[in-house]
């Protein structure tokens, strides 16, 4: 018997916006059922490779496979079988949360006779059927990444990517999120792929991280494995974030760090200034 295929088969990807190589040569696979951690600095190349998984970004060079579905020929088809929750807020706040779901529903074409039924079963998987009538624009922070994630699952994907679908939120709203994706995982058998900048968050939930820096793929494997690797007499407590630190802490210099605190500084006198 054949083996099914990898939910992502991505191969020798690369991807250049003008001179800048964003992603370089870039090759992995991502297990159907697994969920996989994208890991890496600002500006390391990981939503670009978001965004050609889900078709948004086409692929310049290299081939991806999503499920044994060519992203250059089965656009349509790829689409149908993912939910994307991208950094950036993706809700309408003047639509109600049942509002958002449905026009998801409809852009993902659920067939009508099934659509209501959906948009309550993802609704009510992220504990927000009793708030379903209230504007998005009221919701908290936690509610709202949740609202995104109802979007995203109101086609029932087999792949679902998310895009730092965490940022910003406290520690218990953070814990709600990942506690409502693991159940709808357990339930329908998706395979995860995430970026993340907490590195606990990765150790405690994927099956495997990719750590990439400078658009190339540094490291592949468990959390375990990575962590293993640096352990020495000296150090034998490491964490994923040594690991990250040891591809990447090279060019997190302090000179780095200081510039970018001036600059955080300098934005933030600007708006007293203008006021």
């Amino acid at each position: 018997m054949t083996p099914p295929p990898p939910a992502i088969d991505c191969r020798h990807l690369t991807h250049r916006y003008g001179d800048h190589v964003a992603v370089d040569d870039v090759s992995f696979e991502v297990r159907a059922g697994e969920t996989m951690g994208l890991l890496g600095p600002n500006g390391a190349g990981k939503t670009t490779v978001v965004r050609v998984l889900t078709t948004l970004t086409p692929v310049q060079d290299g081939e991806v496979l999503v499920f044994g579905l060519d992203s250059r020929r089965d656009t349509l088809d790829i689409r149908q079988n993912i939910g994307y929750v991208p950094q950036q807020l993706s809700i309408e706040s003047a639509l109600t949360g049942r509002q958002n779901v449905d026009l998801f529903a409809r852009l993902y074409d659920v067939p009508r006779r099934q659509r209501r039924a959906r948009v309550d079963e993802a609704l009510d998987a992220m504990s927000l059927l009793d708030v379903a009538g209230n504007l998005a624009g009221t919701y908290s922070g936690g509610m709202v990444r949740r609202l995104e994630l109802a979007q995203a699952l109101v086609n029932r994907p087999s792949l679902l990517l998310l895009d730092e679908p965490t940022v910003g939120l406290d520690p218990i709203a953070r814990d709600g999120v990942w506690s409502q994706v693991a159940r709808m995982q357990d339930e329908f058998g998706m395979t995860v792929l995430l970026t993340t900048h907490y590195m606990e968050e990765a150790d405690a939930l994927c099956d495997r991280v990719a750590l990439m820096h400078h658009g190339v793929l540094q490291t592949v494997g468990t959390p375990a494995d990575l962590k293993a690797t640096l352990v020495t007499d000296e150090s034998p407590d490491v964490t994923l974030e040594d690991v990250f630190r040891h591809y990447a802490g090279s060019d997190l210099s302090d000179d780095a760090a200081r510039q970018g605190l001036r600059e955080i500084r300098s934005s933030r006198r600007t708006p007293r200034r203008a006021g």
